[in-house]
């Protein structure tokens, strides 16, 4: 049996044009409330951290970058730590936008930025062309191994650098049990929940989960999965839980 969903909690920050977003269609077309909250914190390494890793920036030729965050973070430790990035520096980040992103920091030169198309399988293409370079990774130290096993499996030579971490956020103002349906994007996310809500029971709750670690994490942790994307017809989160609603809303 179905649960009918009223109010649903998504594990991330609302989006900056809410009424735009898929999330207000869904709300005005299903009549349910959907609130959203940072599950989880960045916060970045200290330097005197960092030189504890015995990572060195200048040993290497190329930087792989997966997210803003690991921009943002590189040149702050970078900074902090008063390391010249030189001109000859290669980056190769994850998509279009993070490449363009960079221009926050460093003049913007084609020939040495690459981009994927959102997809690491579309990076590690390019990165594969650059086999002589001397990689570094920066990342949190919640990181996705099936990014490590890929660089691994086909003999990159890189090093992870650890330049910031993933933290739960204070849920203490969050009324857990008032909603019907909560959605979590990130293994981090799920260990959040319980870091806050150490009694947390599922009962008549129901969780929808993005992702192959976010899936696995929400079942390590002993909870029922009901939504679950991407899938062949549900390529995003807001179209799974449509799909739930088209099923679980009708009289």
């Amino acid at each position: 049996m179905k649960v009918k969903i009223k109010n649903i909690l998504v594990s991330q920050p609302q989006p900056t044009d809410f009424e735009k977003s898929p999330y207000s269609e869904l709300a005005l077309r299903y009549k349910v409330n959907i609130d959203f909250h940072k599950f989880i914190k960045i916060e970045g390494v200290s330097s005197s951290e960092f030189r504890k890793d015995k990572v060195y920036i200048q040993n290497h030729t190329a930087i792989i970058f997966t997210s803003r965050n690991a921009v943002d973070h590189f040149f702050r430790i970078a900074k902090e730590m008063r390391v010249e990035i030189s001109d000859s520096m290669k980056y190769f980040c994850i998509s279009e936008a993070a490449a363009f992103y960079l221009q926050k920091y460093v003049q913007f030169r084609k020939r040495k930025i690459f981009h994927g198309k959102q997809n690491f399988n579309d990076l590690l293409d390019i990165i594969k062309k650059h086999k002589n370079e001397k990689f570094l990774l920066p990342c949190s130290d919640i990181h996705k191994l099936s990014l490590i096993k890929l660089l691994d499996a086909n003999k990159i030579n890189y090093t992870k650098a650890v330049i910031y971490k993933t933290l739960a956020s204070d849920l203490s103002d969050v009324d857990i049990e008032g909603y019907d349906l909560l959605v979590f994007f990130s293994p981090a996310g799920v260990k959040s929940l319980f870091k806050n809500f150490p009694n947390f029971s599922q009962n008549h709750t129901l969780i929808g989960a993005f992702g192959p670690t976010t899936i696995k994490a929400v079942k390590d942790a002993g909870l029922k999965l009901d939504v679950v994307a991407p899938t062949k017809t549900a390529l995003s989160m807001t179209v799974a839980i449509e799909q739930y609603l088209n099923k679980a809303n009708k009289k």
